[in-house]
């Protein structure tokens, strides 16, 4: 599926899902690569661990088929708080088998840097994380209802 041709559903306030837009998608940075990138955070990668979300199923159904990078920042965060949470190593384990994106920075800035180098969608459960994407107009996917994961545009 390319990027043009995707969809989004977004719930209005009432929580009707009768409400399609193909808004920012087209314009986005990566409207033009055949498989859209992702990259994931700290967070995000402990995301099955600790709600029983199927990361790479929900990532597949909002984008389709796709390339996810973990920035190396990430994976080094990983490894300094594995030995305190066991979602931590689950996460580090997780990361092992995405593309690995080499930075020089670290936390979020990492994570940003990331997004618009490879021109991808970021998915994070951290607000102060999507607070900066937002300002930056990156595409963002959150946790949604514990469950389920949402496209934020």
């Amino acid at each position: 599926m390319y990027c043009h041709e995707l969809r989004i559903l977004i719930r209005n306030s009432t929580g009707s899902p009768n409400v399609w837009r193909e808004n920012q998608i087209r314009t986005a940075p990566w409207a033009g690569v055949a498989r859209p990138r992702v990259v994931l955070d700290a967070n995000a990668l402990m995301l099955p661990f600790q709600f029983r979300v199927n990361l790479d199923a929900e990532i597949t159904r909002i984008l389709g088929e796709c390339d996810v990078f973990v920035p190396s920042s990430v994976v080094r965060e990983l490894e300094r708080i594995e030995s305190r949470d066991r979602a931590a190593k689950g996460a580090r384990a997780l990361a092992a088998k995405y593309k690995a994106h080499a930075t020089e920075r670290t936390g979020d800035a990492a994570v940003i840097e990331a997004a618009e180098s490879l021109g991808a969608t970021v998915v994070t459960n951290d607000a102060g994380l999507l607070a900066a994407l937002k300002a930056r107009r990156i595409p963002r996917i959150s946790l949604r209802s514990r469950n389920h994961l949402s496209l934020e545009p």
